[in-house]
């Protein structure tokens, strides 16, 4: 990952372990969302710029993570969040969790914008959407 759009931090508690005492795999894939909504508070948040784009949601379409090292009770995260790719109706954002210096998991979403359309949810368009989000970069 180059540098990231985004960073979020957490401390791994008692109840993120499983009875080995590490990291229930769970709440990894929950720490990724986390630090993307996070990220969309630079913007007014979730519901605002779903608002603002006639969207019900910036949902969910794919998702993958690998597990690297294990993460324990006390443990503090920084999660690194980068659009890496745009596309006509989806975009894709990289992942890196690390503790301390250790890379710990990385993984990868695709999203997209969803509207209401005339035979249910579907992905929209997301012109608006990344010049609204790359704007905040530069």
């Amino acid at each position: 990952m180059d540098e990231p759009t985004h960073r979020f931090s957490t401390r791994v508690s008692f109840g993120d372990c499983d009875p080995a005492g590490i990291v229930f795999y769970p709440n990894i894939l929950a720490w990724f969302d986390r630090a993307f909504h996070d990220w969309l508070w630079e913007f007014g948040g979730h519901e605002t710029l779903c608002e603002r784009h006639g969207a019900l949601g910036i949902g969910l379409m794919d998702v993958s993570a690998r597990f690297l090292r294990p993460m324990k009770n006390g443990d503090r995260l920084v999660i690194d969040l980068a659009v890496e790719e745009w596309r006509e109706k989806a975009f894709r954002i990289a992942y890196e969790i690390r503790s301390g210096t250790r890379l710990t998991a990385t993984g990868c979403e695709t999203r997209g914008l969803f509207v209401q359309g005339e035979t249910g949810m579907i992905a929209a368009q997301l012109d608006s959407l990344r010049e609204l989000l790359e704007s905040h970069d530069e």
